[in-house]
């Protein structure tokens, strides 16, 4: 009950406190930034060991929930690529297009609804019940798929677990955005997909033990159970979701009244503007609109197509992995090896972005050895060599992602519903690449191995499309962090008065 109180006491302490002035020709800039009460009071040896005891207790609540949820989203999700091996297109008799049908038609399910779901979740602000509730219906929904028997009921379950799960991945982001400020939220981003890393490395080996020891169970082929196992652990993770996560810093009851308020006047001193402060404030269409209005709303978009685009590769990653000539077990082991490096370069890379407060370099460089991997795989028959290749595939695409999908918010700050629409527009426009890549992956015919040339080069061509936008994006906020530094206006940024030291000035992250 006292921490209820708490909450409405918070939301009364910190309503409009920041001013602004209007400097002839220079539009809104900023005057002053006022303190709550309980922040103001704080000395700033206080007020730093407050700040990091909220980081940790956030980074605790939040963080190892979150990833467990992606795992098992990813796993439910791209566990098809798995099952392909353990017998799923034998028993089912699914011709080569309609496993790529199969595969497709979940990402068509998946761009639909994440534009919606994401101003729903921004509009009610309660993401530690809309996230954990989705998640026991894509759970049952996943689950459900090892009761299929023809290729109907496959695209069926198939699409309405992509539109399910579309919830989560962009409401993440958003939910991530909502917690931290710019320069901690590149390492939480990358936390957030080890998630999809971990579950890329373990997913192998977990339907390689499946199919070992459990086909033919019960009379049930190893493909049904992986469905099965992984919806009912699906299920299982998101009941106990529904009491560590938090909602967003204004609606969050365990926070004291001294944490609430400094959780919100960070967000609000990091741009000079308040976030999220109540569902009554926020409209459906309005964001939407800011978002598809602004330029680099749409560079971001086509670099981020690219990248996905290029990383369609792990979509069909055993299949390519089984280019070298193994068994099936032995192929499904080989593919947790360049995911684990995937990790690890996610990681320290974005630990390194947060730290430096640049991005383009940290996008770009992995992308770089991305290029490099491609090349080389579809260049050689040598398997050592393609091997090397393939190891450095998944963490030349998915380490500098992370920062790029970081870039979003950095770049998109404020208003709220601008940023929550920006992220789930560019999320979902960027797998529409999903689609097409899902024809471009031929099926092996019988001993003879597919050839990946054709594939590999449209990798290839997307991550230097990839590099490219990253650095014309560079080049516009360069452009518009100048105007900045003369006091004029810029949209969605909080301008200081030319010629005064700008104590809280906003400098769009390179």
């Amino acid at each position: 009950m006292a921490a209820d109180l708490d909450t409405k006491a918070g939301v009364d302490n910190i309503s409009d406190d920041v001013v602004t002035t209007n400097e002839p020709g220079h539009g809104p800039s900023h005057s002053k930034l006022e303190m709550p009460p309980l922040v103001a009071a704080m000395s700033q040896e206080h007020r730093l060991e407050a700040e990091a005891r909220l980081r940790r207790k956030i980074d605790t609540r939040l963080l190892p929930m979150i990833i467990l949820m992606y795992i098992m989203n990813y796993l439910d999700r791209n566990n098809i690529a798995a099952v392909r091996l353990a017998g799923l297109q034998d028993e089912l008799k699914l011709t080569s297009t309609q496993y790529q049908t199969v595969i497709s038609i979940l990402f068509v399910g998946y761009i639909l609804m994440q534009i919606p779901s994401n101003l729903f979740l921004n509009k009610t602000g309660k993401p530690a019940i809309y996230l954990p509730t989705c998640m026991i219906i894509w759970g049952i929904i996943s689950g459900a798929t090892g009761a299929c028997h023809n290729f109907g009921g496959l695209v069926a379950c198939r699409f309405f677990l992509g539109f399910i799960e579309a919830a989560y991945f962009p409401g993440c982001l958003f939910y991530l955005s909502s917690w931290y400020t710019r320069k901690e939220l590149g390492f939480r981003t990358a936390v957030l997909y080890s998630g999809s890393l971990v579950s890329g490395a373990f997913g192998g080996l977990v339907t390689a033990g499946i199919t070992s020891n459990m086909d033919h169970a019960k009379g049930l082929r190893a493909w049904r159970w992986v469905f099965i196992i992984e919806g009912v652990i699906t299920v299982i993770i998101a009941v106990g979701a529904f009491f560590v996560l938090p909602n967003f810093p204004r609606t969050t009851s365990w926070l004291t009244d001294e944490e609430r308020q400094l959780a919100v006047y960070r967000l609000k001193e990091d741009v000079g503007e308040d976030d999220w402060t109540s569902s009554e404030s926020q409209t459906f269409f309005h964001g939407f609109k800011l978002a598809l209005a602004d330029i680099k709303t749409w560079i971001l978009t086509i670099m981020l197509l690219a990248v996905v685009s290029s990383a369609s590769v792990t979509n069909f990653f055993p299949t390519v992995v089984k280019t070298l000539g193994y068994s099936n077990v032995k192929t499904l082991l080989l593919t947790a090896p360049p995911y684990v490096l995937a990790v690890i370069t996610t990681y320290l890379n974005a630990w390194h972005a947060d730290r430096t407060g640049e991005r383009f370099l940290h996008i770009v460089l992995p992308l770089c050895v991305g290029v490099a991997a491609f090349v080389l795989c579809a260049a050689t028959h040598s398997i050592a060599a393609r091997y090397v290749a393939m190891m450095l595939m998944v963490p030349g695409v998915y380490t500098g992602y992370v920062v790029a999908l970081a870039w979003i918010s950095n770049s998109l700050p404020r208003p709220a519903s601008k940023r929550a629409a920006a992220l789930a527009f560019i999320n979902a426009v960027s797998n529409t690449s999903s689609i097409y890549a899902s024809y471009m992956y031929p099926q092996p015919q019988g001993k003879q191995q597919p050839n990946l040339t054709v594939p590999l080069s449209v990798d290839c061509a997307t991550a230097v499309l990839a590099i490219i936008m990253a650095a014309v994006m560079r080049v516009v906020l360069s452009r518009l962090n100048k105007k900045l530094d003369r006091g004029e206006h810029v949209e969605g940024a909080i301008n200081g008065v030319p010629g005064v030291a700008q104590e809280f000035g906003f400098r769009f992250l390179l």
